[in-house]
């Protein structure tokens, strides 16, 4: 954290008590300083990031009232938070409320922003780290925002299938152009400090040191209130509206159809008839909202942002690992080193191949730049990046993660050779994704310290890891690396040493399914397109091609030995690609060619139910196997760690979701027919028989 800010926040929190007429023991602390200037500070009290909640509101009513008796000169209103200025709504109060309560809670938020807005002097607010959904929403309310270094602004309801409910779906078209506006909050997406002030959201954007500058220069009338200029104009037109409208429906329906997701569709329907009015724009907003809040896509939306949470709060231990070793500089191990690395750690690599590791620190500076990072924040996570070929960081090492070939002959040396040279007390994982634990515990010395960490690739983008224990892995060394997962911003699930563990035991059913209908004759786009139909990111042969075909091979081989229940028969035509060398999307093709970038399923395609059921009640029935045999600790866990590593149709809530939605005797029933039709693979797991829910 840059010195100048940690000495704001600690001002800020701790002596601003001292500043003339301060105020506050709860969420605000307001006092004015000796140039006039008012400062109002959040700092919601019990959590480590602020949430625009509804006591949060009516402290801020509270201060607001006593701003408008003794009016500053300026008020500024910022976060005391290192974390950022803030984070949105209290998910927990609206997860559970009716229409009627939600609008009456959004019609008195509306009230004291709008209160905000309206005060007599000038506004300014200073964002540091995130400003997201209400957070954003606050700092629109105000004439002025600054932008620290680093800041970024967002409205991601449309994630919760929401659309902004604290006057964003007015504030923002008014502050930017319009059709910007609406792609923010249509696909929400977040705009880093360079992009909010090329936009209009950011005013200024300074370093923290000038902030006292840059506040006297809006005082002083040096900074020009950012115009949206004729385009904006324009669309007051509501013909020019509608047109626009038509567009953004057509965008939408392609990647979030309105059975699915209402949410964008809702928020265009609002813009289109009232972007003209905002009054009007107002009260259609709070009814949108409200009647949103109470679908099935928003709750189960919001049920997804719970289990992440719980992921997130699993670990209650401190990890004590700070340097760690990575053994391997593939596509696996470099991105591994590079996540950990840009989230604080020490990282060493070592690979007998140079050219690995040279192209492992250009990789890091293409993540780093596609992750907003500042120029020193890149230089700093590739001074924490060192490529080690000798591998004399493993003496040092807290943590050694192997990500080498998946050859058990090459991994059981690998593994043997680390734990000859590991200080003690250190912990050994393997990244392996299809090859058992079990197999290599004779090779490692320390075996109470010897487990699995499975990322996901691409690491930078898929937040799930699999936390493996094998019989003999110590529980201090599980909860450690539970803990470490989330120390790196990523989201651990504890597996056991099982087939597949949990992800890959109910992915593969889906991959091989869709080629055995292929091999049915049964067109590849087709079938990609009953799974787009369903929910999924990607249909299966897609995907299939994007993990490479190689990969999806050697995992359904290790399952098709090791599962005693059975699966889909491995179809030649796998075997015959890869042995053509036609991998995927890494050879340039596979069932796709990929020379025009990502291959488009046949929007055309009909698609029956039978089909749909034949790929996704497989991956349903594998994670309910996983349930009972406790390969994972709960359905929650298995929900949560299939949305979050394959994207799994989040608006369903997770498979195991999804089959109780839909009854498990509907799904016992439905795989009961399809295991006459076509054999064992689809014989019922007893969960949904016996209704065994963890």
């Amino acid at each position: 954290m840059d010195g100048t800010l940690r000495n704001f926040l600690k001002e800020s929190a701790l002596e601003l008590g001292a500043a003339r007429g301060a105020l506050g023991d709860g969420h605000w602390r307001y006092g004015v300083d000796d140039d006039g200037i008012g400062w109002l500070v959040l700092n919601c009290e019990g959590s480590s990031a602020n949430t625009i909640s509804d006591p949060v509101l009516r402290e801020l009513d509270a201060h607001l009232q006593t701003v408008e008796a003794d009016t500053p000169r300026a008020l500024v209103v910022r976060s005391a938070k290192p974390s950022g200025f803030a984070m949105g709504a209290d998910i927990d109060t609206l997860a559970d409320m009716d229409a009627a309560a939600a609008e009456q809670l959004l019609t008195e938020a509306h009230r004291i922003i709008d209160r905000l807005e309206g005060l007599s002097c000038p506004t300014i607010a200073v964002v540091h780290g995130a400003a997201l959904g209400a957070g954003f929403e606050l700092a629109l309310a105000c004439d002025y925002r600054i932008a620290i270094d680093g800041a970024s602004f967002g409205l991601p309801e449309v994630r919760l299938g929401l659309h902004p409910g604290l006057g964003g779906t007015v504030r923002l078209p008014e502050l930017i152009e319009p059709t910007s506006a609406m792609q923010m909050m249509l696909t929400g997406s977040t705009a880093h400090t360079a992009k909010a002030r090329a936009l209009g959201i950011a005013d200024l954007t300074i370093e923290e040191r000038h902030l006292h500058a840059a506040i006297q220069g809006v005082l002083d009338g040096k900074v020009e209130k950012g115009s949206r200029g004729l385009m904006a104009r324009a669309f007051a037109l509501s013909s020019a509206r509608a047109l626009a409208a038509a567009r953004m429906r057509q965008t939408a329906q392609s990647k979030a159809p309105q059975d699915h997701y209402p949410a964008p569709h809702a928020l265009i329907a609002n813009w289109e008839k009232h972007g003209d009015d905002p009054e009007a724009m107002r009260k259609a907003e709070i009814a949108s909202f409200a009647e949103l809040l109470q679908s099935q896509t928003s709750r189960n939306l919001i049920r997804a942002f719970f289990l992440r949470r719980k992921l997130k709060q699993s670990a209650t231990r401190d990890h004590g690992i700070t340097d760690v070793h990575v053994i391997g500089a593939g596509v696996m191990g470099a991105e591994i080193a590079i996540w950990i690395a840009m989230q604080g750690k020490r990282v060493t690599v070592s690979d007998p191949d140079d050219d690995a590791l040279g192209a492992m620190i250009r990789q890091a500076t293409k993540i780093c730049d596609g992750a907003h990072k500042t120029a020193l924040e890149t230089r700093d996570t590739l001074d924490r990046l060192m490529p080690d070929p000798q591998g004399h960081g493993i003496a040092r090492a807290d943590l050694v993660i192997e990500a080498g070939p998946e050859k058990p002959e090459l991994k059981a040396s690998i593994l043997a050779d680390i734990g000859k040279r590991m200080k003690t007390g250190a912990i050994l994982a393997s990244n392996t994704s299809s090859l058992r634990l079990a197999d290599f515990i004779e090779n490692v010395p320390a075996k109470t310290r010897f487990a699995g960490l499975h990322f996901f690739n691409p690491v930078s983008k898929v937040p799930l890891v699999e936390v493996v224990s094998q019989e003999k892995t110590g529980k201090e060394t599980r909860e450690r690396l539970l803990a470490f997962c989330t120390a790196i911003d990523r989201l651990p699930v504890a597996v056991t040493d099982a087939p597949g563990f949990l992800v890959n035991r109910a992915l593969m059913p889906y991959l091989l399914e869709a080629l055995l209908l292929i091999d049915e004759g049964i067109p590849k786009e087709r079938i990609d397109k009953a799974a787009l139909n369903f929910g999924m990111p990607m249909g299966p042969v897609t995907l299939a091609d994007q993990v490479g075909l190689d990969i999806c091979l050697d995992v359904a081989e290790s399952l098709a030995k090791s599962l005693k229940t059975p699966i889909a028969a491995i179809p030649s035509l796998l075997r015959d690609k890869v042995e053509a060398g036609n991998l995927g999307r890494k050879s340039g093709r596979g069932f796709y060619s990929w020379e025009n970038g990502t291959p488009q399923p046949d929007s055309n395609a009909t698609i029956d139910e039978t089909m749909t059921d034949r790929l996704i009640l497989p991956m349903l029935n594998a994670c309910a196997e996983c349930v009972r045999t406790q390969v994972v600790g709960s359905a929650d866990e298995a929900d949560a760690a299939m949305i979050f590593a394959t994207g799994f149709a989040p608006f369903r809530g997770g498979p195991l979701h999804y089959g109780r939605t839909r009854g498990h005797q509907i799904v016992h029933q439905r795989l009961q027919e399809l295991e006459k039709a076509h054999g064992p693979r689809f014989k019922p797991d007893p969960y949904w028989r016996d209704d065994l829910q963890a």
